[in-house]
């Protein structure tokens, strides 16, 4: 089983090093989140291939995986020396909110309470009359 949080991890530090100005780190870091997003996305489909019910974490961790490469690729073409391109910092935060996304339905699913049947208690009369049926 793949590390789904490395993917989350490394994207949430290539967004926080753009953000204070690293770039060059930002860029690595990105590119990192790469094949961590890659993997995190082929153990989902994988996983929905085999049966389980696990739709949404595969359509969200192909998302977040296409959101990663936009922006490692907009960040490696962005001119020396400038800011961080808007393009990157919104690819990575949707893809931060796609890896969030199965989180979010999982709270947000109703608890199911399993239900109890109490056998009410006899009556006497209902009781004799089991008893002289049974004889």
């Amino acid at each position: 089983m793949g590390s789904r949080l490395l993917p989350l991890v490394l994207a949430t530090a290539a967004l926080a090093a753009g953000g204070v100005g690293l770039g060059g780190l930002a860029l690595w870091l990105g590119l990192l989140a790469v094949p961590a997003a890659a993997a995190a996305a082929f153990v989902a489909v994988s996983d929905l291939l085999e049966g389980r019910p696990m739709l949404l974490r595969a359509v969200t961790s192909g998302m977040a995986l296409a959101l990663v490469v936009i922006a490692s690729a907009a960040r490696e073409n962005a001119a020396t020396g400038t800011s961080t391109p808007r393009l990157a910092t919104w690819a990575l935060l949707a893809a931060l909110l796609a890896y969030t996304a199965p989180a979010v339905a999982w709270v947000l699913r109703p608890v199911r309470v399993p239900r109890t049947t109490h056998q009410r208690r006899l009556r006497p009369s209902e009781v004799e009359e089991l008893l002289s049926r049974a004889a």
